[in-house]
């Protein structure tokens, strides 16, 4: 199929090229590891070569892997540049968990390009384990670490002119690095002012109507199909009617989905339902590289060799990856990577627990109750009057509302409490320290004894994911901040299926029931969530009590 020899190579194919928009035989002549000639071939070919894929906004960390583990799932479906914000595991540790991962994508053969964490922390109303201020970020860029400002989630300080976060849009204006957004269900007036700010893309709309407002005020929307947080099918039809104004993203997601795909599923729906194929390549690889300015080549004659080889434009098997002229995945054979020890950071403070501080008193009736929706980041709230025993209010099992837990990892605290709706759990108990974006312990059980039981597993453990069943406990470690791995990810894959499907068992029906878990800590979401201060309202963007008055 090919002829290789050291730094030099000639693959022979139908290329799919995306600035022509045109597929044609070719023959490319790569040399030290850069595209030098693209010439016509008339012979047959029997497989096609294209732009490897782009994810233009990921945690890498919500992965549960490090950069260079990632990297050894994304590179098998054809990705070969992720834009990624490292504000999960900045959180835990500050600019020292910026650096680890930027150290550890060194040893990927993935490329990384990571931005400098706008919100850490996320809000004021939230214990993280660190702090990122504006010089931080200002040293962030004159080192030329990272390409751009991460997510602003901070919306309300974008629309208010919050002195904090105008300075530090300000530094990333100064350095002419791109800003991304981060501002779901906003009203048409208050878009015109986010985008007005210079907030330059957004993966957080619920509707099609608000995509096209953000457009229409100059911003790039990111189709998003994560774990937890999908909206494609929302979105889709802006792959053909703005091709220019979108990109693809995971933004989040775990090992057991990134084994089965990447950005390389949303081309194939895309091109399912009829798409053109060159507007789903703008949409998957140009608009990222363009709009962060990332160098990765897509076909052309001087850049970098970042491409895919694949069986048909239909099934989309990717056959290999080469990223800058080295092949980094082979369907045929079994290339090995190595992997290199890593230094396991971590903040964890063990906290002393007992049965009476998981208790609510029966003054706090009627209560506030967050509302589920699978699928969705974006949670409802209704207020609703629990049974009550001993002075005590009680879950119901029988109107599925169940406790969650808030819990301080950082500093000594008292957990916070509030019910949640829909999370179906009949028995048992989960919690977890991936909880966004601070990431404390959070939890949710169906019984008070089930919930100590693994919140003490996951004091012992001191970061990672834990279920109890009712009989047995399950349970992940993650050394590393809490959130993730140097381990084999094929086994963590495989760890997280059996602890999904051990859930399931529990009652729960949710798709993606960690990762859905994880996001009701997200404050900066509407409607309601639980932080480590308190309930939280996204909508008025403050504290509220349990009690609903």
């Amino acid at each position: 199929m090919f002829h290789v020899e050291h730094m030099y190579m000639e693959i022979i194919g139908k290329i799919v090229d995306p600035v022509m928009r045109r597929i044609y035989g070719a023959k490319i002549i790569i040399n030290n590891g850069i595209i030098e000639h693209i010439l016509p071939y008339q012979g047959d070919t029997n497989f096609y070569i294209m732009p490897g894929f782009v994810d233009a906004h990921v945690h890498i960390e919500s992965s549960m892997l490090t950069p260079q583990r990632f990297s050894e799932l994304a590179i098998v479906q054809g990705t070969v540049a992720v834009v990624s914000d490292p504000h999960e595991i900045a959180n835990v540790l500050g600019v020292n968990g910026v650096d680890f991962m930027i150290e550890n994508a060194k040893l990927a053969k993935l490329k990384v390009f990571f931005g400098a964490p706008s919100c850490v922390p996320a809000t004021s109303f939230e214990t993280s384990g660190a702090k990122i201020l504006a010089s931080d970020i200002s040293k962030m860029f004159e080192e030329n670490k990272v390409w751009y400002l991460s997510e602003m989630m901070n919306y309300p300080g974008v629309i208010f002119n919050d002195p904090e976060v105008m300075e530090k849009m300000a530094i990333a204006k100064k350095f002419n690095k791109p800003i991304d957004g981060h501002a779901p269900a906003l009203d048409d007036e208050s878009i015109v002012k986010y985008a007005a700010a210079g907030i330059t893309t957004d993966h957080e709309c619920i509707s099609l109507h608000e995509a096209l407002v953000k457009i229409d005020n100059g911003m790039k929307i990111l189709i998003r199909e994560g774990s937890a947080a999908k909206n494609f099918d929302t979105l889709a039809s802006l792959i053909h009617s703005n091709p220019s104004d979108c990109m693809f993203c995971t933004d989040d997601c775990h090992p057991d989905n990134l084994i089965d795909g990447h950005i390389n599923l949303l081309f194939k729906r895309a091109l399912k339902l009829g798409y053109s194929v060159f507007d789903i390549l703008q949409v998957s690889v140009l608009n990222a590289i363009h709009h962060y300015n990332i160098p990765v080549g897509y076909l052309q004659c001087g850049q970098p060799a970042d491409f895919i080889i694949v069986d048909n434009l239909a099934d989309l098997n990717v056959l290999q990856t080469y990223i800058k002229g080295e092949k980094v995945f082979d369907r045929s054979l079994v290339l090995s990577q190595p992997i290199y020890e890593v230094n396991k950071y971590n903040v964890f403070y063990k906290n002393e627990l007992n049965i009476s501080k998981l208790e609510v008193k029966t003054d706090m009736n009627p209560v506030r109750v967050i509302d589920v929706i699978d699928g969705e980041l974006y949670t409802k709230s209704f207020a609703f009057t629990l049974p009550v025993v001993q002075n005590r209010i009680q879950s119901s099992l029988e109107h599925d509302i169940i406790k969650i837990i808030n819990l301080n990892r950082y500093y000594v605290s008292d957990p916070v409490i509030g019910f949640i709706h829909n999370f179906g759990l009949k028995k048992g108990a989960i919690a977890s320290t991936i909880a966004h974006d601070s990431h404390n312990i959070i939890a949710v059980g169906a019984n008070d004894a089930d919930l100590l039981i693994v919140l003490e597993e996951m004091q012992r453990l001191e970061g990672g994911v834990v279920v109890y069943d009712g009989t047995s406990l399950h349970s992940i470690s993650l050394e590393i901040a809490g959130l993730i791995t140097a381990g084999n990810p094929y086994v963590l894959s495989e760890q997280y299926r059996h602890l999904n499907s051990i859930i399931a068992t529990m009652g729960c029906k949710l798709h993606a029931p960690l990762m859905t878990l994880s996001f009701m800590a997200l404050l900066v979401i509407p409607e309601l969530k639980i932080g480590d201060k308190g309930l939280f309202d996204g909508q008025t963007f403050s504290l509220v009590s349990l009690r609903s008055v």
